[in-house]
């Protein structure tokens, strides 16, 4: 089943974001290779794609697990979490209905 994963980033979080990241996308980057992500990337802070110093507040993934326990088992590691970036994390389940 598809599962959300959103973060919601602390206050100033571009540095510990910015130092996290690799790691981050390499986790991405293993679901994309095993056909399980949906969609991935952050909130800009600013109506912007580069929002540059404003940074950004939080991240969206939608990505296949097995279960809900699953899920947050795999958030719960992320590499955002365990760097301060993110000052909470939600998953949810989540059904795709578009596109088909």
């Amino acid at each position: 089943m598809w599962y959300a994963i959103v973060g919601q980033d602390v206050p100033n979080s571009l540095d510990k974001r910015m130092a996290a990241r690799p790691a981050h996308v390499a986790r991405l980057q293993t679901l994309q290779n095993e056909g399980r992500l949906l969609l991935a990337g952050p909130f800009p802070a600013v109506d912007a794609v580069d929002p540059g110093a404003a940074g950004y507040t939080g991240s969206l993934i939608v990505a296949e697990f097995p279960t809900l326990a699953s899920a947050q088992e795999w958030a719960n590691a992320d590499p955002y979490v365990t760097a301060g970036v993110y000052a909470a994390v939600r998953v949810q389940p989540f059904r795709k209905t578009f596109p088909q």
